[in-house]
């Protein structure tokens, strides 16, 4: 025995219990070990937190875990993932649960005094109707009455509605609201890339693919600064050395997607919109510090994703902060400024010829949209290389709707990307010219000859649209995109005065009693006829958007476009809170902003103001008026509601003396642009602060 003893080291005695331990009682279990209450470490932990399970530490398994307290994170357990039996037994049977009752009432409908009923059911049924489909008329008509109504034309017709947007939209699978079989839904992605090595928030390559295929669907062509093929096609061969694709540009990339997706992947904590993408943005953060090559394409690219990021978060300036970064590399790149990027033709890979000229352009487009809508001087003057012509011979290829069931349309991407930069030139000018904050004093006389010459370009741009980008031949949703920012310019033209007047006579040339409010002596359009003309072109847009397409996945300019519509519409005295265009513009903004931070801060402003004006009796009195959109706007109504929630985000207002504060009743056209651009992107730390009205 000593022999052998000796051939292994000593192993030291453990440490005695302290005075406050007392060792097991004779009465305890015999298979129970000693453990104390703090000994964690000891205990089986049956799921991890999603932190932990990410970075691949030992988690403490009770919310908020060690690690996570330690690192001052947020501590998110997502039950979903958790295989024990009794879990997992627990969701079969919700499912099947689901499935039972779907049953039962449909057993009721057809067992209804009135065979219409089951009659109907039967031939939506053998129409090759969804399961949310049924669910949905089944739901109508067992909430008539106890199902014992007829089935009128009221119930038909907003069968038909569910059944368009179900189209239209794409069904998910309500009955599993944080599970998704996504290897389904990613059976015809139109764009299949893989995880690996890319991105370590996951490895499924369907979840990504089905991020990936978002993005270029409803974000791009319009935020156009990376090169689609050349993207996709350097991410498929998983070089990380490649110069058109890194970790930090995917990574940015799948967070911006996720605000497009519906499904709980998207989310750290199911269901909370302000956790959408927080994975893939950690990631990208990280990844952005530790990059290498601070002066590349990728990294000017993924910049401008982490700005798209940033400026729906309502999350301190950091919008303007990746902006200037952003504009900053292009500078150092020479894709604008002083400095000039040199391709010398055959020399220089296709590839890198065209990422270049798009990424260029791309930020050009960026800095006159964001410096357009929030009433600033654009700070790009030139772009240094030629527009990229790429899909010059693709303009026939189609752009598929992914994911919903609609036909694809022609593209028209060569197009698009023309009228669009010859748009970005005149959104240039405009913003030089009217918000210069270096600017000498000027005459209102002088002002509105501006104004009028920079008119006359954006009525020679319209007019020369081709008939392809007609709203009545349905368009893809970034032409109707661009017509609408065509609109937003002319609105933000004629709504925005300077304050930098020269007091002259001229300026206080008398106004006939036949002008109308705000129009000027000198300008031979009525600047109130064309902001309400614009608006309401903008109302049309955007039904035609919803009608073709939906709402939920539009593009955030159109939130900002919409917005932009509905307080023109109620500036006038004249307003009407029946108006149809401000109702139709109104229910697609609650729409779209529930889906965002950012978008749900703005409807409580609109709301407030909406409330202000005392039209609840005239909207009370009206039998054309959903009880949702009384209960809305009516400002006696006192029934709690989702909306008052919206609130919650507008804080950051009263946190800075910059933002100006919150405003108790309404906002104007101006003060709502100026709480837009705190809540979205902070303030801008290079330009000055704009006079105020």
């Amino acid at each position: 025995m000593s022999e052998l003893g000796s051939q292994h080291r000593q192993i030291a005695p453990g440490p005695s219990p302290s005075k406050s331990e007392k060792p097991p009682s004779r009465e305890s279990s015999p298979d129970r070990s000693f453990r104390t209450p703090t000994d964690v470490s000891k205990k089986r932990v049956s799921m991890a937190c999603l932190a932990c399970k990410k970075s691949k530490r030992k988690c403490s398994g009770v919310p908020p875990c060690d690690n996570c307290r330690a690192f001052n994170r947020q501590c998110i357990f997502d039950e979903t993932l958790d295989q024990r039996r009794r879990v997992a037994a627990k969701r079969t049977a919700d499912e099947l649960s689901y499935h039972r009752d779907m049953l039962n009432d449909l057993l009721k409908v057809m067992r209804a005094e009135d065979q219409s009923y089951g009659l109907k059911l039967l031939e939506i049924i053998r129409n090759d109707a969804s399961a949310e489909e049924i669910r949905a008329f089944i739901d109508e008509i067992l909430g008539q009455d106890g199902g014992e109504s007829k089935v009128g034309e009221e119930a038909e017709c907003k069968l038909e509605e569910v059944r368009r947007v179900i189209d239209v939209e794409g069904a998910g699978p309500s009955f599993r609201p944080k599970v998704m079989d996504i290897h389904y839904l990613c059976d015809e992605v139109p764009y299949r890339v893989p995880a690996r090595p890319w991105t370590t928030v996951t490895e499924d390559a369907d979840l990504v693919s089905h991020l990936v295929s978002l993005y270029f669907t409803w974000d791009y062509p319009f935020h156009a600064f990376l090169d689609r093929d050349v993207f996709l096609e350097h991410m498929r061969r998983g070089d990380l050395q490649s110069e058109f694709c890194s970790p930090f540009l995917v990574n940015a990339l799948l967070t911006n997607a996720c605000h497009f997706s519906d499904y709980s992947e998207a989310y750290v904590a199911p269901g909370d919109i302000v956790t959408k993408g927080v994975d893939f943005l950690t990631e990208a953060e990280r990844l952005r510090e530790e990059e290498p090559l601070k002066l590349s394409l990728a990294y000017l690219q993924g910049t401008l994703l982490l700005y798209e990021r940033y400026s729906m978060s309502c999350e301190d300036d950091r919008g303007y902060q990746m902006l200037h970064h952003a504009i900053w590399t292009g500078e150092s790149l020479g894709l604008i400024g002083p400095r000039i990027f040199s391709l010398s033709p055959g020399q220089v890979p296709n590839d890198k010829e065209i990422s270049v000229e798009r990424s260029a352009w791309g930020l050009f487009h960026i800095d006159t949209l964001v410096h357009a809508q929030f009433l600033r001087p654009s700070l790009i003057d030139k772009v240094n290389l030629q527009r990229p012509d790429r899909y010059h011979r693709e303009d026939s290829n189609l752009w598929v709707p992914y994911p919903s069931h609609r036909p694809a349309r022609v593209s028209y991407l060569s197009q698009y990307f023309s009228y669009s930069c010859d748009l970005c030139e005149i959104a240039r000018d405009i913003s030089q010219t009217l918000f210069s904050v270096d600017g000498g004093v000027v005459s209102i006389e002088h002002q509105q000859k501006s104004k009028e010459r920079l008119f006359e370009r954006l009525r020679g741009w319209y007019a020369t649209l081709p008939d392809v980008f007609e709203p009545s031949r349905r368009p893809p949703p970034y032409i109707i995109l661009l017509r609408m920012r065509y609109h937003t310019l002319v609105i933000t033209l004629f709504s925005y005065n300077t304050g930098r007047h020269d007091p002259s006579p001229g300026a206080e040339a008398p106004q006939t009693p036949e002008s109308p409010p705000g129009s000027s002596p000198f300008l031979q359009y009525s600047a109130p006829n064309l902001v309400q003309s614009a608006a309401r072109a903008i109302s049309g847009l955007t039904l035609l958007h919803r009608c073709e397409y939906g709402i939920s996945r539009a593009h955030h300019f159109a939130m900002y476009a919409i917005n932009l519509a509905l307080f023109t519409l109620l500036d006038p005295e004249s307003f009407d809170i029946l108006d149809r265009d401000f109702l139709s513009l109104a229910s697609s903004f609650s729409s779209m902003a529930s889906r965002s931070l950012l978008g749900r801060c703005l409807f409580h402003m609109f709301r407030q103001t909406v409330r202000s004006r005392g039209q609840g009796k005239h909207l009370r009195e009206s039998s054309l008026v959903s009880d949702e959109l009384k209960a809305l706007f009516d400002e006696e109504s006192t029934s709690p509601s989702q909306w008052d929630e919206y609130a919650k985000g507008l804080d950051k207002l009263e946190a800075d003396d910059r933002y100006h504060g919150l405003i108790e009743e309404e906002y104007s056209l101006l003060e709502m642009l100026d709480r837009y651009e705190s809540l979205s992107l902070g303030k801008d730390e290079i330009a000055p602060e704009r006079r105020r009205r």
